[in-house]
């Protein structure tokens, strides 16, 4: 038999109260809950506790190293002297463009190195990701031998092409073997002519695997419906292209350009490992001769001030390419 309770009618007859003999269950006692209050605090302590150690890392190693570097370039500092920095206010600055010839070498080389590069580079990949997304055997062995240079140490691909780029070496004898000996070659990262050409061909290699698999994500999210009804219409293989694929690859082309021209405008290890800036300052780069500058030569101050003016280089190029690239609709 269910136990039931009777209530008996309020003393005050104002109140609202269920009429006599009114059956109620035995009710379960209620919980006691958490504050919804409590609980994002905790939740927010949590989060904080997990995010401390990025923090920590991005401060000491991006923050505190970019307001250092900022605050020297206005300095006479060295990386080792007995004398404190001294304020020199514009200094850097001035002498970087007028007195430092190098300094427009090295912009010069910088700016021709990623305008030869993002172009050819970007439609290389392309090519490439259009031949390997063919539905044919093997394709998976072209993929991976085309990967095969963007996990290879770049400090080992360049030590090796640099041996390959020898009077005596792999690239003359084979233009050698192709011309039938009309063409013997030449020395191609000591001749100031062509040492910038030999280091735009290696990093082309060396990279373009990388963007040929961006590219290829890109195609595969492009929808077959539309292939199908371009089909339909009469498109051939180049209007498909044309009107479908191109459009489609409008977020993989803008992140395309964008890592092709941050990589081609930050040159530095090519340079370093085979050429060291040279012969006469015809592969030098800004960031080359920033590092030179401040470490090498132990001038700080002036290396942080080429630094500072490299990046807002850069922002200013990744500006344009944000404005030529924005949504038009």
């Amino acid at each position: 038999m269910t136990a039931t309770l009777r209530l008996d009618p309020p003393a005050d007859p104002g109140h609202n109260a269920p009429p006599p003999g009114t059956a109620i269950p035995n009710a379960p006692a209620v919980r006691r809950r958490k504050r919804p209050g409590a609980a994002r605090r905790g939740e927010a302590r949590a989060g904080l506790a997990m995010a401390l150690p990025a923090v920590l890392l991005l401060l000491a190693f991006l923050i505190v190293p970019v307001l250092l570097g900022f605050a020297l370039s206005f300095t006479n500092a060295r990386l080792v002297s007995p004398e404190p920095p001294r304020f020199v206010g514009l200094d850097n600055f001035v002498r970087a463009f007028t007195l430092d010839p190098v300094f427009f070498r090295s912009a010069l080389n910088t700016f021709a190195f990623a305008a030869v590069v993002v172009p050819l580079q970007a439609g290389f990949g392309l090519f490439l990701a259009l031949l390997v997304n063919q539905r044919i055997r093997g394709v998976t062995a072209f993929r991976v031998i085309f990967f095969i240079p963007v996990v290879t140490s770049i400090v080992v691909v360049s030590i090796l092409w640099k041996f390959m780029y020898q009077p005596d070496g792999l690239v003359n004898s084979l233009i050698d073997s192709i011309t039938f000996g009309a063409w013997q070659g030449t020395a191609w990262l000591n001749n100031p002519s062509t040492a910038l050409s030999a280091i735009i061909v290696l990093s082309v290699w060396q990279a373009v695997g990388f963007h040929m698999l961006i590219w290829l994500s890109g195609l595969q999210t492009v929808p077959e419906e539309l292939y199908e009804a371009a089909r339909m219409d009469g498109a051939g293989v180049w209007r498909q292209f044309r009107d479908v694929t191109w459009p489609c690859l409008r977020p993989t082309r803008i992140f395309v350009l964008v890592t092709i021209t941050i990589a081609a405008l930050g040159l530095f290890v090519q340079i370093d490992v085979m050429t060291q800036g040279g012969p006469v300052d015809s592969t030098t780069t800004l960031v080359h001769h920033a590092v030179v500058t401040g470490y090498r030569q132990q001038q700080t101050g002036y290396g942080s001030a080429l630094s500072l003016i490299f990046f807002v280089l850069v922002l200013a190029v990744s500006l344009i390419q944000r404005h030529l690239t924005r949504d038009k609709d």
